[in-house]
């Protein structure tokens, strides 16, 4: 009787689904070489070593904000995840080069609408680490925030679970 009740509690909290927003290894945030990432002070998530070159919407939502260099988008999702999406480490330092964005700030986005394509293979030339920390921004909003860590995921595969307190 007390273990029915107590899976009656655990399947009232929902959970949120995000999708990868591009194909690749995914490994956890400590692993990131960035503090900034891996000590979770942005948020709580993965990482993706990217194999492909596109970024796609990993959900239907609203585009927050997008780095004038192009290397990072944030949204808010319409089930309430606030996810940051980076490509590479100090990628900034290209001023742009190397990444097209294809959304503004304010636009509405469709799950798999793209985002931002980028040249994998010269930004790796120019010496920079393509790991892309996704991040959910907002995670201590929820009780568990649980990532795909080990696989090897194609855009739109499931990424992480959220689930709510």
């Amino acid at each position: 009787m007390f273990s029915r009740f107590l899976s009656s509690l655990s399947s009232r909290s929902k959970s949120e689904v995000l999708l990868a927003p591009l194909a690749g290894t995914v490994i956890p945030l400590s692993e990131v070489r960035d503090s900034t990432f891996s000590s979770g002070a942005l948020g709580d998530g993965v990482a993706i070593r990217p194999t492909g070159t596109t970024v796609v919407a990993p959900a239907d939502g609203k585009v927050k904000a997008i780095f004038p260099t192009g290397h990072a988008v944030a949204l808010h999702t319409d089930n309430g995840l606030d996810v940051l999406i980076h490509l590479g480490l100090d990628t900034y330092k290209l001023e742009g080069h190397h990444f097209t964005v294809h959304a503004q700030v304010g636009d509405t986005v469709k799950c798999g609408d793209v985002l931002i394509e980028f040249d994998r293979d010269a930004i790796l030339a120019e010496g920079y680490d393509l790991t892309a920390p996704i991040l959910i921004c907002n995670a201590v909003e929820f009780s568990s925030i649980k990532g795909s860590v080990g696989e090897t995921v194609h855009e739109l595969d499931k990424l992480m679970t959220a689930r709510e307190r």
